[in-house]
């Protein structure tokens, strides 16, 4: 992933252009891999790279053959040599970038070539073939990427992006989180949901709301997760997989050591091949190929990286995981101090004053640290599975299968204002990309349109259980799949695979959530959060800790624009839920280890 900045409808481009740059700057954290900029005749691009396919010859803006069409992105196409292999017409390609395909794409199909992109991504296009010049803006069907669109009341006419607010704050008086799944099109100015899956749509509210009524087919859900796995492992760099010890990212280090074996298996026998050739011909004027054979050894090496409080729940989980699935394992252990110092740098990076999202944010903004500092440049990650088979705890008190589904529908919807943007900042605030299986578009196509019936759970007081006695749980369906694997080596111990749900920022250890708690307490007054609602109308916290985090990020984006792109995460109180988002507020967190 990378970061872009551009204006569009500008007067005088050239003499903007050291001003794009500077709000480019403020991302390069996204892309420190190189800059680059296209200044054209009303349109500036700016573009911060971070290579990770095509390293030696994909910098952008990527620009065609005829100079006529230029394309900055932030993201990755997984399916861009199907892509190349499909174009009607010959294009002749100047990078092995995997989103340079987007340009022969736009000429073939214009705004519909977004339905056929298979990945990660935010980009802008522009067309200047045309007269005016014409600029596309898209975002990926979720909103695994983050992008935001900007006017400026002194500007009348130019519109801009940016990957981050930040980028845009100083430029622009009106700020919104472009839409997932959307398309922006200046030659009419519109903006047009592009991604529209089987289940997306329906009445989520009302007595016409209805849910899929298909079976759940195991064999499907499982071989659609690791396919999805196995595209995402599309690297010309070190990767490795966030290891939390839970369940999801668990079963995504699961098929990422498998398909990491298959790899190492294959150029194991492409190294044999090499060596029998080295050794039959004439000596090596250095040697008989051991730097060749170093190289091939080393790679591809799965690494597994956790981080936890001392002796959290996740370390411990993470570690025996590791063990079994034989990943090069790091864990790092953090203090309640040092994450409460990290909390302004969090919510400079993630722009946004939920708690929820920065309770979880912090330690996985530390962990990213860590993990670029060890050369590693891209990591899978689980999220999305709690949204898309209801694996919060608080769906046990669903009323009925319907609505929970209906609410499964709602929460993956918002993904990108909350854990999306949560994977995306925390990571790329280090320069890190983190991919997400969970929400590739054939997964969700299987796993969203399962019976809901066969997603609900009940309490831990008393969990019913299948015929080989394993719980029906929160997220049976997806344990069950991969209960046992086709070649009859389990995917996980079975401690892993039935361990209970625990949100992240609770895993780590559950004195990190109290010490926020605490700390929110002693620095804001009892007269201040009384006051609490004059001085934030809308969106006013409701706890201290709330307060806390709005009065930092307050400071940091002060402007009324940057405050309106941001959206709390609210628990559902007509589910009897409580006010506090973490996993440990719902009954059947405790009622679940006490019977088990």
């Amino acid at each position: 992933m990378c970061g872009i900045v551009i204006a569009h409808g500008i007067d005088k481009p050239a003499l903007d252009r050291p001003r794009v740059i500077a709000c480019a700057k403020k991302i390069r954290h996204r892309g420190p891999d190189w800059s680059g900029c296209y200044c054209g005749k009303e349109t500036i691009l700016a573009h911060e790279r971070l290579a990770i396919v095509g390293v030696d010859t994909g910098a952008q803006p990527l620009v065609s053959t005829d100079g006529k069409i230029i394309l900055a992105v932030n993201g990755e196409i997984y399916n861009h040599i199907k892509l190349r292999a499909g174009l009607k017409q010959p294009y002749q390609f100047k990078t092995h970038s995997d989103c340079e395909v987007i340009i022969p794409l736009y000429r073939e199909h214009g705004t519909s070539l977004c339905n056929l992109l298979d990945g990660m991504f935010s980009f802008v296009l522009l067309d200047e073939s045309v007269s005016p010049p014409r600029i596309l803006a898209a975002r990926d069907p979720i909103g695994i990427t983050t992008l935001y669109q900007g006017w400026s009341s002194k500007r009348p006419g130019a519109t801009f992006f940016a990957s981050e607010l930040k980028a845009l704050v100083d430029e622009c008086d009106d700020i919104i989180s472009f839409p997932p799944g959307h398309v922006y099109d200046s030659r009419d100015k519109s903006t047009t949901r592009y991604y529209q899956p089987s289940w997306w749509d329906g009445d989520l509210e009302g007595p016409n709301a209805v849910a899929p009524t298909a079976p759940a087919n195991l064999t499907h859900l499982r071989e659609a997760l690791e396919e999805a796995v196995r595209k995402r492992l599309m690297s010309e760099v070190p990767y490795g997989v966030l290891l939390s010890g839970g369940l999801d990212s668990s079963l995504i280090a699961a098929i990422a050591a498998r398909e990491t074996e298959k790899v190492a298996q294959a150029q194991a026998e492409r190294r044999s091949r090499r060596l029998a050739e080295l050794n039959s011909g004439p000596p090596s004027p250095i040697g008989i190929g051991a730097s060749e054979y170093a190289t091939i050894a080393s790679w591809p090496q799965l690494h597994s990286f956790s981080i936890g409080l001392e002796n959290s729940p996740d370390l411990l989980a993470a570690r025996k995981a590791a063990h079994y699935l034989g990943t090069v394992h790091h864990e790092y252990v953090f203090t309640v101090q040092e994450g409460l110092d990290a909390i302004p740098d969090v919510i400079y990076h993630l722009e946004t004053f939920d708690v929820t999202t920065v309770r979880a944010s912090t330690p996985m903004y530390l962990l990213s640290r860590k993990i670029k500092a060890m050369g590693v440049k891209m990591v899978l990650s689980g999220e999305g599975s709690d949204e898309i088979f209801g694996g919060y705890l608080y769906f046990h008190a669903a009323p009925d299968p319907v609505s929970f589904h209906q609410e499964c529908v709602r929460r993956v919807k918002n993904l990108h204002t909350a854990d999306c943007l949560r994977a995306n900042k925390s990571t790329m605030a280090w320069g890190l990309e983190a991919r997400v299986p969970f929400l590739d578009k054939n997964f969700l196509e299987v796993a969203m349109n399962v019976d809901p019936k066969e997603k609900t759970f009940n309490t831990g007081e008393a969990r019913e259980t299948d015929e080989d006695g394993c719980p029906k749980m929160e997220k049976y369906i997806l344990r069950k799949a991969f209960d046992c694997a086709p070649d009859g080596k389990p995917y996980l111990p079975r401690s892993i695979l039935w361990r209970q749900k625990e949100q992240f920022s609770d895993g780590v250890g559950y004195s990190w959530i109290d010490g926020m708690k605490d700390h929110a307490e002693a620095v804001v007054s009892d007269e201040a959060f009384e006051l609490r609602a004059e001085r934030w109308p809308v969106s006013t916290p409701d706890t201290k800790e709330a307060y806390f985090i709005r009065e930092i990020f307050d400071g940091l984006f002060p402007l009324e624009a940057a405050a309106k792109t941001a959206v709390r995460w609210i628990p559902r109180g007509d589910w009897g839920c409580s006010s506090d988002p973490s996993g440990r507020s719902v009954s059947i967190h405790n009622a679940a280890y006490q019977s088990s």
